[in-house]
């Protein structure tokens, strides 16, 4: 048996993860102080969880390698950086689960528990719990080009993550929707894919939303609200607060939705809901899409994905001319690069399109007369 194991205590519609120490029946300190605050910062319950079980695994690494949590930040740079950087390994391996389900884990999901046990560190050190980690200082130089204008470049020291493979999602094509939406059996999942493939929303989002607050019914718009009490765990992943509007046709089967399961609706105020079996009037969950999505594929032969549909929105949008900026921020993204990948904007496409600019904008500095 492992060492230290997650444990989830439920208050309400809260869940408040901690790590528990197998040997001593113990609560590990400060690792569970940390999940505790990324839940006071309304980080989402599944990043939570996923912390959690970072942390749990590197404590079961320390204790293997025979390591104080306290020892880690006093060592050299050297020595620091080979001890992370093994962490890696030891979870690309498989170390961190059952000896009976060992198997190789993604090189994305081991960068990803290692970034969330540095947050760890960083949050030990801002609490004067812990030094700095050396091989998180920056390194910060200062250059100036040949105008004489001084910038100031910083690089974070580690280097050893595992290059991840690229996230190749593919965009839904229309035709694919078509044919999964005459594949559905029943109004709630047309709607469903009708409303990713049209807002642009996160799955969480969309089964999040309120019918009696989220939707404006005279402006056929849909929002997105952040609340971290959903029976369903849905929220929004940023904290953030957006909305999209969605054509009179879908707004329609909207309203033909909810007057079909009126009787199962009144019984709570998320829009989408299981609609048979012991939990029919529930709030659906994410794994309930994702099973409807695997039925669905066998029937078409089409696989759809809530990310797909979102790729779908904003390669439609694009063709549609829409401007970078807004189709970003219709996909709640922070960062434009993002929305860039969501895209599929190639080199060759970029290249291209700067062989028009050019041939629009030609000698736009007046070049031919400094020849």
């Amino acid at each position: 048996m492992k060492r230290y194991a997650v444990k989830v205590l439920t208050e309400g519609k809260h869940k408040f993860y901690y790590i528990l120490d197998n040997e001593t029946y113990d609560v590990v300190l400060y690792p569970s102080k940390y999940l505790k605050h990324k839940i006071e910062e309304n980080r989402s319950p599944n990043t939570v969880r996923r912390i959690a079980f970072a942390l749990c695994y590197y404590m079961e690494y320390l204790d293997q390698q025979e390591v104080e949590l306290e020892d880690v930040s006093e060592m050299v740079y050297e020595d620091q950086n080979k001890h992370f950087v093994q962490f890696l390994y030891w979870l690309l391996e498989g170390n961190h689960v059952a000896s009976n389900r060992k198997e190789s884990t993604g090189k994305g999901t081991c960068n990803a528990y290692l970034k969330d046990v540095f947050g760890f560190f960083l949050f030990m050190a801002d609490s004067g719990r812990a030094k700095p980690l050396q091989i998180l200082s920056y390194n910060q130089i200062t250059v100036a080009n040949a105008a004489g204008v001084k910038r100031t470049i910083r690089a974070k020291s580690f280097k050893g993550y595992f290059k991840p493979k690229d996230r190749n999602v593919r965009a839904a094509e229309e035709v694919e929707i078509v044919e999964v939406l005459q594949a559905c059996t029943n109004s709630r999942d047309q709607l469903l894919l009708l409303m990713i493939a049209e807002t642009g929303f996160r799955i969480g989002e969309i089964l999040g939303v309120d019918y009696t607050r989220d939707i404006d019914y005279q402006r056929k718009t849909v929002r997105v609200y952040f609340r971290d009490d959903n029976d369903n765990n849905a929220r929004a992943k940023n904290a953030e607060y957006r909305k999209a509007r969605v054509s009179d046709e879908t707004f329609e089967f909207l309203l033909e939705y909810m007057n079909e399961y009126r009787k199962l609706l009144q019984h709570q105020t998320l829009l989408f809901i299981n609609i048979a079996g012991d939990t029919a009037g529930k709030p659906m969950i994410v794994e309930s899409v994702y099973d409807m999505l695997k039925r669905m594929e066998k029937k078409t032969g089409f696989k759809l994905t809530p990310h797909m549909l979102r790729r779908y929105f904003a390669v439609s949008r694009r063709k549609a001319d829409w401007k970078l900026e807004l189709i970003s921020q219709a996909l709640g993204h922070k960062h434009l690069d993002t929305t860039v990948k969501y895209l599929g904007i190639l080199d060759d496409q970029l290249m291209e399109a700067s062989r028009e600019f050019y041939e629009r904008h030609s000698d736009r500095y007046g070049i031919k007369k400094l020849l």
